[in-house]
C-alpha cells in the first residue's frame, strides 16, 4: 500500500511537471465559471483505467477539449470519460471554491482533487475525492443538492488538478461551473425556488383538473392529469428532485425515469389529443397513425426498463417524432377551425421545441447549456399551462353547449306549448277569445276523463267518486241518499236485430230520458256499464225516488222506441231503487248492492218494473 501511494505521488509529481497542464488562475475566476473550454478530455472505452492511469502512463492521452458552451457532450456512450482541470491559487489566502456538476443522470461520478506544494518538484497528494452518481447512495454526496457539488480548498500558493470520471447509461454530458461559494448559495436558493414555482403549477393543475373530472366526470380531465403527473415526473428526474427527494437510493427509477415516464406521458398525450380533437370523427386517417404512435409509445413504456440502453437512443427519436407529428395534427385541426385547436398548437409548439432540443443533445446534434438542459422544464411548464387552458376552453365550450342545449329545450317546449295551444286554439276556433278557448278546452278534457263517450253521462268513474262523496255528505248531514239501478230489457236482441249502431242510438235516447227525468241539481245519471245505468239522488227518500224511476218509466214509453221482438213493441227498462238512511251503519256500497238486488226482483217479476229495495235492508243497517 505505502508503495502504491509512493507511486501514485511520483505520477502525480510527474502530472504537474510534464504533461503541459493548462493552469486556471482559480483566484481570478468570476461568480460562476464554466470549465468546458478548460478540460482536457480521456475516453476510455473499457472502463478499466483509474487515477493512477490517468495520472501515469496514460496522462499523455489526454486532449483538449476545443469545446464552447456550458457542458461536454457525448451522447450515448458506453466509455468512462476522464475529464482533468488544473486549477492554481497564487495568492496569499486559501481559495474557496465549488464545482458543480449540473447534470442528474450520471450514473457514477469520482472526483479527485490532486493538490501540489508550493515549490517546483514538492510533494503532490490526493487532497480529497468523492465517489457519487445516481447509482450510488445520496447520503455519500459531499453537498446535498440535485446536481453534484464538490466544495474545494485550494491552500495559498497551491495548485490543485481535479480530475473527474464519468459514466452513465444515459445521455453523457457534463456541465461544470466553478462557483465562488457566495454566488454559488444565491443561485442554489433562486434555483430551488424556481424548482417549487414549478412544482406548484403542476401540483395547481392537477388539482384542477381532478376537481373538473369530479364535478364533469369528463374523462379528458382526467387523462390530461396523468399526463401532466407523467410529464412532471420525467422532469423532476432529469432535473435530478426525483434522486434527491422521491427515491434517492433506486438507481433504476433515475436511470429509465425520463423515458418511461415520457412514453407514459405520451400516451396520456394522444388520449388526450384524440378526445380533445375529437380525431375519431373529424380526422379518421390521422386517428389511425395516432393509434401507432400510441401502440409504440406502450411497447416502448414496458421494453425500456428492459433494454434502456439499447432503446433509449430510438426512443428519443421515436418522441422528437411524436412531437412534430401531434404538432402537425394540431395545425390540421386548426385549418380546419376545429373547437380548441388553437391553444393545442401553441402550447406544443413551445413542448416540441423543447423535446426536439432535448432530444437532439441527448443525441450529441446540440451542445449541452442552459436552452437545451432546462428548456425542457420551462416547456412542459407552459405546455401544461396552455393545454389548461385548452381545457378550460373546453370546459367552457361545454357549459354553453349545455347552456344552448338548456335554451334548445326550452325553445322546444315552448314550441310545444304553442303548438298545444294553436292546437286548442283551433279547436276551440269558435270560441270568441283564447281565454275562452283555452278554458273550454280544459273543461271538456277534464269532462273526457269522467264522461261515456257514447251517451255523454257520467262515466263508472265519476259515478264511483259521486256516490262516496254523497254518501259521506249524508252521513255528514242527516239527510237519506238514494240509488237508482237501470237495465234496458231485451237490449241484446234490440242489437243483434237492428246491428250496433242502432244500438248505440238507442243507448243515447235511453240517456237523454234519464237525463230529462233526473234533472234536479245535486242529482247524478250515469251509465255504469253497457247497457246498465244508473242514478244518484241526494237527500231524497223512499217515495221520491220511487216517483223518480216512475217518471223515467213513463218516460221510455213516450220515447216510443221501436223493438219488434218484445211484446210491448217498444224498448222498456226495469229499476231497482234503494235508499239508505244516515242512521244505519251501511257503506255507500251496501247501497249499490241493494239497488241491483231490487233490479234483479225487477228483472224476475217480468222486466218493465220499478223495484224497492226491501224493507230489511233498513232493518238490517239497524233502522
Amino acid at each position: 500500500m505505502l508503495f502504491w501511494c509512493s507511486g501514485l505521488s511520483l505520477c502525480l509529481a510527474q502530472a504537474g511537471d510534464g504533461i503541459g497542464l493548462r493552469w486556471l488562475d482559480a483566484d481570478r475566476t468570476s461568480a460562476a465559471k464554466s470549465l468546458t473550454a478548460h478540460f482536457d478530455v480521456l475516453e476510455d472505452p473499457q472502463r478499466l483505467l483509474g487515477l493512477a492511469d490517468v495520472t501515469g502512463a496514460q496522462a499523455g492521452r489526454f486532449r483538449p477539449s476545443n469545446a464552447s458552451g456550458e457542458a461536454l457532450s457525448f451522447a450515448f456512450t458506453r466509455s468512462a470519460v476522464w475529464l482533468r482541470v488544473a486549477l492554481r491559487n497564487d495568492s496569499d489566502l486559501p481559495l474557496e471554491r465549488f464545482l458543480e456538476i449540473s447534470y442528474p443522470l450520471l450514473a457514477k461520478l469520482d472526483m479527485h482533487a490532486v493538490s501540489f506544494g508550493m515549490q517546483a518538484g514538492g510533494s503532490s497528494h490526493v487532497a480529497q475525492q468523492h465517489h457519487v452518481g445516481y447509482q450510488r447512495s445520496f447520503a455519500a454526496r459531499p453537498h446535498a443538492s440535485r446536481f453534484f457539488v464538490f466544495p474545494l480548498v485550494i491552500p495559498p500558493r497551491d495548485h490543485q488538478v481535479v480530475y473527474l470520471r464519468v459514466e452513465t447509461v444515459n445521455s453523457l454530458s457534463v456541465p461544470a461551473k466553478l462557483w465562488e461559494p457566495a454566488a454559488f448559495h444565491a443561485n442554489e436558493r433562486e434555483d430551488y425556488f424556481l424548482q417549487a414555482i414549478y412544482i406548484g403549477i403542476v401540483l395547481t393543475i392537477v388539482l384542477y383538473n381532478l376537481m373538473l373530472f369530479s364535478a364533469l366526470r369528463d374523462t379528458s380531465f382526467l387523462v390530461y392529469t396523468g399526463f401532466a403527473v407523467s410529464v412532471a415526473l420525467a422532469v423532476l428526474n432529469l432535473a435530478g428532485l426525483s434522486t434527491q427527494y422521491l427515491w434517492p437510493d433506486v438507481p433504476k427509477l433515475t436511470e429509465i425515469g425520463v423515458n418511461v415516464f415520457a412514453a407514459l406521458g405520451s400516451v396520456a398525450l394522444l388520449l388526450f389529443t384524440r378526445s380533445i380533437l375529437g380525431t375519431r370523427q373529424n380526422l379518421p386517417r390521422t386517428d389511425r397513425a395516432m393509434t401507432v404512435l400510441l401502440v409504440l409509445n406502450v411497447v416502448f413504456f414496458l421494453a425500456l426498463p428492459v433494454w434502456f440502453h439499447a432503446l433509449a437512443p430510438a426512443f428519443g427519436v421515436l418522441n422528437a417524432v411524436g412531437a412534430a407529428f401531434l404538432l402537425g395534427v394540431g395545425l390540421l385541426a386548426t385549418w380546419r377551425r376545429q373547437p380548441g385547436a388553437v391553444f393545442f398548437v401553441v402550447a406544443f409548439a413551445a413542448m416540441l421545441v423543447a423535446i426536439v432540443l432535448s432530444q437532439m443533445r441527448n443525441l450529441g446534434f446540440l451542445p449541452t447549456n442552459f436552452f437545451t438542459l432546462q428548456f425542457t422544464q420551462i416547456g412542459s411548464a407552459l405546455e401544461m399551462l396552455l393545454l389548461a387552458f385548452a381545457l378550460a376552453d373546453r370546459y367552457n365550450r361545454m357549459r354553453l353547449e349545455r347552456t344552448q342545449a338548456q335554451a334548445q329545450v326550452l325553445a322546444a317546449q315552448a314550441e310545444l306549448v304553442d303548438s298545444l295551444k294553436r292546437s286548442e286554439q283551433d279547436l276551440e276556433a269558435r270560441v270568441a277569445t283564447r281565454t275562452a278557448e283555452l278554458q273550454v278546452l280544459n273543461q271538456r278534457l277534464e269532462s273526457l276523463s269522467v264522461t261515456d263517450s257514447l251517451t255523454g253521462l257520467a262515466n263508472r268513474r265519476q259515478f264511483d267518486a259521486v256516490l262516496v262523496s254523497e254518501w259521506t255528505r249524508a252521513m255528514r248531514s242527516g239527510k237519506p241518499l238514494s240509488v237508482g239501478m237501470l237495465d234496458v230489457d231485451w237490449f241484446k236482441r234490440y242489437n243483434d236485430h237492428y246491428g250496433h249502431q242502432a244500438g248505440d242510438e238507442c243507448l243515447r235516447q235511453v240517456a237523454q230520458v234519464l237525463s230529462n227525468c233526473v234533472a234536479r241539481t245535486g242529482d247524478l245519471v250515469a251509465r255504469y256499464g253497457g247497457e246498465e245505468f244508473v242514478f244518484i239522488a241526494p237527500a231524497t227518500g223512499e217515495e221520491n225516488a220511487m216517483h223518480m224511476a216512475r217518471k223515467i218509466s213513463l218516460g221510455m214509453e213516450g220515447a216510443a222506441i221501436r223493438h219488434d221482438l218484445v211484446p210491448a213493441g217498444h224498448v222498456t227498462v226495469s229499476i231497482g231503487v234503494a235508499t239508505l238512511h244516515p242512521d244505519t251503519p251501511a257503506s255507500a256500497e251496501d247501497l249499490l248492492k241493494a239497488a241491483d238486488r231490487a233490479l234483479y226482483a225487477a228483472k224476475q217479476q217480468g222486466r218493465s218494473q220499478v223495484v224497492l229495495a226491501p224493507p230489511f235492508l233498513r232493518a238490517q243497517s239497524g233502522a
